[in-house]
C-alpha cells in the first residue's frame, strides 16, 4: 500500500491510537509499523484473532501485559557464558510473572465446553477454544525459577540475606563488626575532651570507612587517617587510629560480601541459561498477544466489529463511523460500491459531510484489511484491494511551483498509471479549480478511462454534468449528503441514488442576500440548467415525502404486529380458561353424579330392606331426614360459594409491590410481594409467612408516614461509612515508627478502611532490617477480615511495601 495514502487517509493516526493500548516495546513497534494486507487468509486470520481476544476480554476482563522486557540481549549473554546483573534476572522473572498472569487469564476468558467449544473424541477439552489457544498453551510460567529470582533478590540494589548461607554468614559478621565500630566511636564522640575537638557529635562514613568530622586546628588532637576535608576546609574527616583495624575488618567483610554476591549472580544465571529456549518463545508469544489484545482493546472503545471480505471489490459499510471523529456526534452512513456500480458519484453543498465519507470508506477499507475491527454495524462487507488512491484537500506545492490544479492532475496522472481492476479510487472534487466546463469535460473522460479498468471509484463534484453523466451511464450511480434548507444545517446522511443540489440560491437567500441579485443570478443560468435543478428539487422533495410515508407504515405495522400479538395472547388465556372452566366443571359434575347415585343406591337399598323387613315408620323417617339434611348441607355450600364470589369490599384496583393490604380470610396485615396474575393471585408477605391469596380477599391499607422516620431515616451506619469512605487513604506509611507504635497505628486504620468498603490497601514499612516488615504481616494474619497480602511487585515499592487486600 503506498504510504501517501495512509497518511491522506489519517490511517497513522489510528495506528497512534493503537499503539497506546500495548504496553511491551516490541508490540508497541508491531502497532506502529501495521500496514494493511492484501491476502484474504491472513486478513481473516488477523480478524479472527481480533474478534477473540475482544471475547475473551468481555469473558475474562481486562489482561495486562506490564512487565514484558526485551530479554534477548541477556539470553545471548547466557549463551557465552556471561553472568546476569540484578536488574536483567529482575527483567526476566518480571516477564515470567507476566507469563503466570497470561496463563491465569487463559483459564478465566475461556468460558465452558458446550456448542461452540465442541469436545474432543475422547470426552476430553483437547480442541482449541479458539484462535489464540495455542498462544496461550506455548507460555509457560517458570515458577520454580521466578520463585527463586525473587527469593534471592529483593530489589534492584539489595540481595536477601538467605540467598546463600555464606552471605548471611558474612552480613551477620558485618552486623557485628559495625556494632563494635560505632560502640568505639560513641565512647570517642561521649568524650568531653574529645567532642570538644569535633565539629559535629556525629559518625559519618568516608570511602566506606567510618569518620569523625574534626575541626580542622585539632588535627593534632585526633589521630588518626584523613580521608576527605569539607570544601570550605574547616572540617577534616578522620577515620581514629583505634578504630582502623576494625574498619579494615570491615572493609574486608565488604569485599567478602560483593563477591558472594556475584556467585549468587552467577548461580542464578547458570539457573536461567537452563530455561534460556522456554524463556525466548514466553517472550515472543508474550509480545504477539500484546499486539492482538492492543487491537482488541482499541476496537472496544469505538464499538468496533469484523466485517466480511470479498475479493470481488464489493462494499457494503452499514452504519459506518469515522473512528476519529467524536462517536457522540458522528452521523453513521451507508454505502453500497462494487455490485451494481462500480463508480459513485457524490453531490451537494458544502460542508454536507462528501469530503468525510470518502475519508470514512477509505480509512475503514485500510483499517479492515490490517486486521482491525471497523466502527460499522455486523455484516459490514469490504472488498480486498491491492492499492487504495486518494486525491483529497488542497495539495497546491509552492517549492515545485505548481497551482492547485496542477498539483491534482500530477497525482491523478500517477493513479492513472498504476490503476487497474483490483484498486479503490478516492476523488475529492475532481478536476475543481479551472474552467468548469472544461473541468467537467475532464472529468467525465476521467471517470470513464478508471471505468474502463474496472477501478472502484467514489468521487465528490459540485458539476451537474457528472450528474448527467450518472444518470445516463450504466454502472454509474448518483448519491448526495442530505441538507436540510429550512435550518440551513447538513444532516451528513448519504442517499445513494439520489443526485445532490448545491442550493446556492436557497442557502444566499436564508443568509440575507437580495433578492434582486439571486433574481439576476437566476436569469443569467440556462433553462436546461434550470430544468435540471427544478427536477433535482422535485426528486429531493419525493424522496423526503416518500420517505416519511415509509416511517408511517413501519410505524403502523409495528403497531398492528403488536396488537395482533397481544390478541393472540389474549385468546391463547381465554382459551386456556375455558378449558379449565370447562374441565373443573365436568369433574364436578361426575362428582355430583356419582354422589347421587351412591346416595340413591343407598336409599333404594334402605327401603327394600325396611319393605321386606316390615320395618316401623320411625327408622324409614330417619334415613329421610338424613338424606334433607344432606341435601340442606349441599345446598348451603352452594350459597357460601356464591356469597364469595361476590365479595362487598372495595377490591384494590392497581396494587403496587410493597403496598400495605389485609387479607380477609386470614385476618392478617401484609405487604404485597408480586403483581396479581391473570386469574388475580399474588404473593403476600405477612411476618414470616408468605401465602397466595387472590385479589378479591384483599383491602388496601393506607400507607403509614412518620415524621420522624423521614427526618432520621438517613442517619446512622451509612453516614459513618460515607464519612469513613470520604477520608481514609488507600496508604498508611509507617517508616520511623518502633514495631509497637506502627502496629497501633496499623490496626486502626485498617478497620477505618474496611468499615469504608476499600477494597485493597497500601501498607509502606520500608526495607531496613526487615523487623517492621515482619511486625505488620504477622498482624495481617491474625485479622479475620484480611483476604490476602502480598509484597509488592517490581516497580510498586518491592520489599519496602505490603499490599493488603480485604474479604468482600
Amino acid at each position: 500500500m503506498n504510504e501517501k495514502v495512509l497518511k491522506t487517509l489519517e490511517y497513522n493516526k489510528i495506528i497512534a491510537r493503537l499503539a497506546e493500548h500495548a504496553s511491551s516495546e516490541d508490540a508497541k513497534k508491531r502497532c506502529l509499523t501495521l500496514t494493511p494486507g492484501t491476502d484474504i487468509n491472513e486478513i481473516n486470520l488477523l480478524q479472527l484473532q481480533t474478534k477473540d481476544a475482544l471475547n475473551r476480554l468481555f469473558k475474562g476482563g481486562r489482561i495486562s501485559f506490564s512487565g514484558v522486557h526485551d530479554i534477548r540481549d541477556s539470553l545471548k549473554r547466557l549463551e557465552i557464558g556471561a553472568s546476569l546483573s540484578i536488574t536483567e534476572l529482575l527483567r526476566v522473572c518480571s516477564l515470567l510473572e507476566a507469563a503466570k498472569r497470561s496463563k491465569a487469564f487463559s483459564r478465566t476468558s475461556i468460558g465452558h465446553t458446550g456448542p461452540d467449544r465442541p469436545a474432543a473424541a475422547d470426552g476430553t477439552d483437547e480442541l482449541p477454544v479458539d484462535s489464540l489457544t495455542g498462544f496461550f498453551d506455548q507460555i509457560e510460567p517458570l515458577t520454580p525459577l521466578c520463585d527463586e529470582i525473587r527469593r534471592c533478590i529483593l530489589s534492584e540494589d539489595e540481595i536477601a540475606d538467605d540467598a546463600s548461607s555464606t552471605l548471611r554468614s558474612i552480613r551477620k559478621s558485618m552486623r557485628g563488626m559495625n556494632d563494635k565500630i560505632r560502640a568505639q566511636m560513641n565512647s570517642m564522640i561521649n568524650n568531653t575532651t574529645t567532642r570538644s575537638y569535633l565539629q559535629d557529635a556525629v559518625i559519618t562514613m568516608r570511602d566506606g570507612r567510618y569518620c569523625l568530622p574534626v575541626k580542622a586546628e585539632a588535627k593534632s588532637q585526633v589521630p588518626g587517617m584523613v580521608h576527605d576535608q569539607s570544601s570550605s576546609g574547616s572540617t577534616l574527616f578522620i577515620e581514629p587510629l583505634a578504630v582502623v583495624n576494625l574498619n579494615n575488618e570491615y572493609k574486608a567483610l565488604l569485599i567478602k560480601e560483593k563477591e558472594e554476591i556475584e556467585v549468587i549472580l552467577a548461580n542464578l544465571s547458570n539457573l536461567t541459561a537452563g530455561y534460556s529456549m522456554q524463556l525466548h518463545t514466553d517472550y515472543n508469544v508474550l509480545t504477539e498477544l500484546d499486539f492482538i489484545f492492543a487491537k482488541a482493546a482499541f476496537a472496544q472503545t469505538y464499538n468496533g466489529v469484523a466485517p466480511t471480505f470479498n475479493t470481488d471489490g464489493r462494499i457494503n459499510i452499514k452504519k459506518g463511523r469515522h473512528p476519529l471523529l467524536d462517536a457522540k456526534k458522528v452521523v453513521p452512513i451507508d454505502v453500497r460500491l462494487g455490485e451494481d456500480f462500480t463508480l459513485l458519484i457524490i453531490t451537494g453543498p458544502n460542508t454536507g459531510g462528501k469530503t468525510v465519507s470518502l475519508k470514512t470508506v477509505g480509512l475503514l477499507t485500510l483499517m479492515g484489511q490490517a486486521g482491525l475491527h471497523i466502527p460499522a454495524s455486523e455484516r459490514s462487507e469490504l472488498g480486498i484491494f491491492e492499492e487504495v488512491f486518494a486525491d483529497i484537500g488542497d495539495e497546491q506545492s509552492i517549492e515545485q511551483s505548481l497551482s492547485t490544479f496542477s498539483s491534482h492532475m500530477t497525482n491523478i496522472t500517477r493513479i492513472l498509471s498504476q490503476v487497474n481492476d483490483r484498486s479503490l479510487v478516492l476523488f475529492d472534487e475532481l478536476c475543481a479549480g479551472t474552467d468548469p466546463t472544461e473541468g467537467a469535460a475532464l472529468a467525465i473522460s476521467i471517470l470513464s478511462k478508471l471505468k474502463l479498468y474496472g477501478a472502484r471509484v467514489m468521487a465528490t463534484t459540485h458539476y451537474s454534468e457528472l450528474k448527467v453523466f450518472a444518470l445516463q451511464t450504466s454502472g454509474v450511480e448518483n448519491a448526495c449528503c442530505e441538507f436540510d434548507v429550512e435550518s440551513l444545517s447538513p444532516t451528513y446522511r448519504l442517499l445513494i441514488g439520489i443526485p445532490g443540489k448545491s442550493n446556492a440560491f436557497a442557502i444566499s437567500t436564508k443568509l440575507g442576500l437580495g433578492e434582486d441579485i439571486i433574481e439576476d443570478a437566476k436569469g443569467r443560468i440556462s433553462e436546461n440548467d434550470m430544468n435540471f435543478e427544478d427536477l433535482l428539487a422535485d426528486l429531493e422533495k419525493s424522496r423526503i415525502t416518500i420517505e416519511k410515508e415509509q416511517l408511517e407504515i413501519n410505524q403502523y405495522k409495528e403497531e398492528i404486529q403488536k396488537l395482533k400479538e397481544q390478541l393472540e395472547q389474549k385468546q391463547e388465556r381465554l382459551d386456556a380458561s375455558r378449558d379449565k372452566i370447562l374441565r373443573e366443571a365436568n369433574e364436578q359434575a361426575y362428582n355430583i353424579i356419582r354422589e347421587a347415585k351412591d346416595l340413591a343406591d343407598e336409599t333404594i337399598r334402605n327401603f327394600n330392606k325396611y319393605g321386606t323387613a316390615h320395618a316401623p315408620v320411625s327408622e324409614m323417617e330417619k334415613e329421610r331426614t338424613k338424606l334433607r339434611d344432606k341435601m340442606n348441607n349441599a345446598q348451603k355450600k352452594m350459597s357460601d360459594q356464591k356469597k364469595n364470589a361476590a365479595p362487598n369490599h372495595k377490591i384494590p384496583k392497581k396494587l403496587r409491590i410493597g403496598d400495605r393490604v389485609k387479607v380477609i380470610s386470614m385476618n392478617l396485615n401484609g405487604t404485597v410481594h408480586s403483581l396479581p396474575n391473570a386469574k388475580g393471585d399474588l404473593y403476600v408477605q405477612m411476618g414470616i409467612l408468605r401465602s397466595l391469596v387472590n385479589i378479591n380477599d384483599l383491602i388496601l391499607l393506607e400507607e403509614e408516614t412518620s415524621p420522624t422516620s423521614k427526618k432520621y431515616g438517613r442517619t446512622g451506619a451509612g453516614k459513618i461509612k460515607m464519612s469513613k469512605s470520604a477520608s481514609v487513604s488507600t496508604e498508611i506509611n509507617l517508616i520511623g515508627k518502633t514495631t509497637d507504635e506502627a502496629i497501633a497505628l496499623l490496626d486502626k486504620y485498617l478497620d477505618d478502611a474496611y468499615l469504608a468498603h476499600i477494597p485493597s490497601v497500601r501498607i509502606v514499612h520500608g526495607k531496613g532490617t526487615g523487623a517492621l516488615r515482619n511486625a505488620v504481616q504477622a498482624h495481617l494474619k491474625r485479622l479475620k477480615y484480611v483476604k490476602s497480602f502480598h509484597l509488592g511487585e517490581y516497580g510498586e515499592g518491592d520489599a519496602g511495601v505490603t499490599i493488603a487486600e480485604f474479604k468482600d
